[in-house]
C-alpha cells in the first residue's frame, strides 16, 4: 500500500486464521514484519488457533523501509542523536491509513481486541504508539525493546531517572482501564550495563518500564507481564521462540 504519511510504498504481509463465520477477530500489527517468516509464523499462528489456544486473530507484518531508524521510536520526540524523526508520521501511518485500509480490505466492522507489537526498536515503537492512543489499542508487545531511548548521550549529564523518554512519558501520563502490556527480555541481549549494578542495559531498562507502569495503578500478571530468557539473544531466532507464549497471552480465548 502507499502511505502519504511516510511518502512511500510499505509492504504489509496479513495472516488470516479464516475465523469462523459471526466472530468478531481480534487484530495484531506487527513492526518488522519482514522478519516473520523466518520462524514460520503463519504455521505458528495456525497451530495455536487449531488447538483452541487463542481466539481468532488477524496479524498484519508491517515490513520496516528504508528509513526504519527514522520511522520507529517515539511519536515527536527524537532521540539526543535525531533518531525517530518519522515516528510521528509513522504513528500517523498506522492510524489514519493502515488500519482504515485494514477495516476496508479484511470487510471487518470491528475488532474484538487490537494489539501492536514488535522487536528492538520496533518494540519501542509499538509500546509508544499503544500507549499514547488508549482508545484504539488494548494490547503492546515489546520483544528487547529499546527503552534505553534517551534525550542526552551518556557523556553529556544522562541520568536514567530523568533522560530515558519512555519512562518520563509514562511517568506523566496516567492509567489507561483495559490496556495490557507484555515484555521480554533475553540474559544475552546485551553486555552494555552503563550503571555497573551487574545487570544488562536491556533488562534494565524494561524492569524500570514496568516499575514505571506499576506505579500507574497497572497489576503485574493481569495487566503486566514480564519474562526474560536466560539463553535469550537480541536477535529473530529469540523473538520467535518466544512469540507464541505472547499470542497466548494477548488472545486467549475471549
Amino acid at each position: 500500500m502507499t502511505t502519504n504519511y511516510l511518502r512511500r510504498s510499505v509492504v504489509v504481509d496479513i495472516y488470516d486464521p479464516a475465523p469462523p463465520a459471526g466472530t468478531a477477530p481480534c487484530l495484531l500489527l506487527l513492526n518488522d514484519g519482514q522478519d516473520l517468516h523466518q520462524f514460520q509464523f503463519q504455521q505458528m499462528l495456525q497451530a495455536l488457533f487449531r488447538s483452541g489456544s487463542i481466539h481468532p486473530v488477524i496479524c498484519v507484518g508491517i515490513h520496516a523501509g528504508p528509513e526504519r531508524l527514522q520511522e520507529y521510536g517515539i511519536g515527536a520526540t527524537p532521540d539526543y542523536a535525531g533518531r525517530g524523526a518519522l515516528a510521528g508520521a509513522y504513528q500517523n501511518f498506522i492510524l489514519s491509513e493502515l488500519l482504515p485500509f485494514l477495516y476496508h480490505q479484511l470487510a471487518i466492522p470491528h475488532f474484538a481486541r487490537i494489539a501492536f507489537a514488535g522487536f528492538s526498536l520496533g518494540g519501542l515503537s509499538a509500546f509508544d504508539t499503544v500507549w499514547q492512543h488508549p482508545q484504539v489499542f488494548q494490547v503492546a508487545g515489546a520483544f528487547s525493546g529499546s527503552f534505553w531511548w534517551r534525550s542526552r548521550d551518556l557523556d553529556d549529564g544522562y541520568n536514567d531517572d530523568q533522560h530515558r523518554i519512555m519512562h518520563q512519558k509514562v511517568r506523566s501520563g496516567q492509567y489507561h482501564p483495559g490496556q495490557r502490556f507484555y515484555f521480554t527480555t533475553g540474559s544475552l541481549d546485551e553486555s552494555a550495563d552503563r550503571n555497573g549494578n551487574g545487570i544488562i542495559d536491556s533488562i534494565d531498562d524494561t524492569t524500570d518500564l514496568v516499575k514505571e507502569l506499576q506505579a500507574k495503578g497497572y497489576k503485574n500478571t493481569t495487566d503486566i507481564q514480564y519474562l526474560n530468557y536466560e539463553d535469550g539473544s537480541h536477535d529473530v531466532a529469540t523473538w520467535g521462540r518466544v512469540m507464541p507464549a505472547f499470542l497466548e497471552w494477548a488472545f486467549k480465548l475471549l
